[in-house]
């Protein structure tokens, strides 16, 4: 089942990086480490964590008198569907180009770099010349 992956906030993005990194957290451990770094109140934390739970993000437990997240989406799933969501809005004629920037800016291991390099000499075999335009009908843009 897919999740609307492409509908997570910046600010929800925020709060399950916090629960990807420790696999579960208290509602008093996600407001710390939020307010950490902004200056957000706890109520709206909770509302995130609330709407992650409704859009199946998130599962919650009651444990005492608070409640404890986990995540029922991997990190590395949402990254890719997040990723796949924003690529098919782009001109396909450009994505080409948005990936290298992409590969540019990145800091990536050497074994990251390993893999792509084998990725991309495999499918060089099968690439075409020229991807065609999906912006418009005729095909065709700059």
């Amino acid at each position: 089942m897919k999740n609307n992956i492409g509908l997570i906030t910046g600010a929800e993005w925020n709060v399950m990086r916090i629960v990807w990194s420790l696999g579960s957290a208290s509602t008093r451990t996600i407001i710390e480490n939020l307010q950490a770094a902004s200056d957000w109140k706890d109520s709206t934390i909770k509302t995130l964590l609330t709407r992650l739970v409704k859009k199946g993000f998130l599962t919650s437990e009651k444990d005492g008198r608070q409640f404890v997240y986990r995540a029922l989406v991997p990190e590395q799933t949402a990254m890719n569907q997040s990723a796949d969501e924003l690529f098919s809005h782009l001109c396909k004629m450009k994505s080409g180009k948005t990936l290298i920037e992409l590969v540019q800016k990145t800091e990536m291991t050497k074994n990251d770099l390993a893999t792509l390099q084998k990725v991309i000499t495999e499918k060089m075999k099968t690439a075409p010349d020229e991807v065609d335009c999906n912006c418009l009908p005729s095909g065709s843009c700059e």
